[in-house]
């Protein structure tokens, strides 16, 4: 059943990023015209004038003339899944133009900006995350991001309640946990835009300048964004002195899993004083060692930037997802599992973001 909210005309324009002086010009012309009026005169429009307001614009956006949208609409029902599907037609007619347009169309209809049965809170907010994810990014990058995000999923939701833990706690930026936390989150970001920093570097700077897109989608508040960010750039102004841009973008990645996998085996040895030179500890150190080429992806050069950068900088070791004790423990048992190639320090590096 509809909603029986109804937005003034003022409160429509506000919402949708659009001038009171075009809600009433399509008002005039008899494009949209509002379900009611207040007492004293207001226009009042409904959920279904706010569908029939999203197909107006996407249309408007694809570049058909008023005139034409209000032939295409004429006499048809405003059903969200029929004005979705009606605007998929008309731009299927015209591809080129319509490529950007009909790739956002399509992420709402799949759900992926509302939900499948939306209200005119739903509507709303699509009509204005639309204008604003396409600010910044085509219908094929946003495409993109949206279905890549069950590949870190499950670890984001962790991290995210880590990070807010440490926010609770109020630890500094620089402690061994909020680096850690810094490089996890790094690593995810990264992973989620299969490495393409530019891509990355766009997402952040549209969650730092447009407030409306923090808490939605799975986004974080800004002030957990504020927070990490502020690790982040501590670690990234460290690696920066060692990596280029290309060396960054080169950057594979390890899921935090295998690395505490790592470490928990590794606990357990320590903890029955398994010496370095017995098979059980070489084979982690093998392990170790094929993460480490997992991370730099077999590329000798970037894998020996790593090393040097942590050797150098005891912040990255900080926030390394291994212990210093396993680390050292590590390193002692690849001197027994050559040949191979052996890195000087723990995986102590990170994949950038934001």
């Amino acid at each position: 059943m509809e909603s029986l909210v109804l937005l003034k005309v003022g409160d429509l324009a506000r919402r949708t990023g659009l001038t009171v002086r075009t809600l009433h010009h399509y008002d005039e012309i008899g494009l949209l015209k509002p379900s009611g009026r207040s007492e004293a005169g207001y226009r009042l429009y409904s959920q279904a004038d706010v569908q029939r307001l999203h197909g107006i614009q996407t249309m408007r956006q694809m570049g058909l003339a008023l005139s034409d949208i209000g032939a295409l609409l004429a006499g048809e029902g405003m059903a969200p899944e029929r004005i979705i599907g009606q605007q998929i037609r008309s731009l299927d007619q015209q591809i080129t133009q319509a490529t950007e347009l009909r790739g956002r169309l399509t992420m709402l209809r799949d759900g992926l900006m509302a939900g499948a049965d939306p209200d005119m809170g739903n509507w709303l907010e699509a009509l204005a995350l639309m204008t604003t994810y396409g600010k910044y990014f085509s219908s094929a990058e946003l495409k993109h991001i949206f279905q890549n995000w069950n590949l870190i999923e499950a670890d984001w939701l962790v991290v995210k309640d880590l990070v807010r833990s440490a926010m609770d706690r109020q630890l500094a930026p620089d402690t061994p946990e909020v680096q850690a936390l810094a490089y996890r989150w790094m690593a995810l970001m990264l992973h989620w835009m299969n490495g393409d920093l530019d891509l990355l570097e766009r997402w952040g700077h549209m969650f730092r300048t447009e407030p409306t897109t923090h808490g939605r989608n799975h986004a974080p508040p800004g002030d957990m964004i504020e927070f990490i960010e502020t690790a982040i750039k501590l670690r990234m102004a460290l690696l920066e002195k060692y990596l280029t841009r290309d060396d960054l973008r080169a950057l594979g990645h390890v899921p935090y899993t295998q690395w505490a996998a790592l470490e928990e085996d590794v606990q357990q040895l320590l903890g029955r004083a398994v010496p370095p030179h017995h098979p059980n500890a070489r084979a982690a150190a093998l392990r170790w060692n094929a993460l480490f080429d997992q991370l730099t992806r077999g590329n000798p050069p970037l894998r020996q930037k790593l090393v040097v950068a942590s050797a150098n900088e005891p912040l990255l070791q900080a926030g390394s997802p291994l212990s210093a004790p396993v680390r050292a423990y590590l390193h002692a048992a690849l001197a027994h599992a050559a040949p191979v190639t052996k890195p000087t320090s723990a995986k102590t590096t990170l994949s950038p973001t934001h």
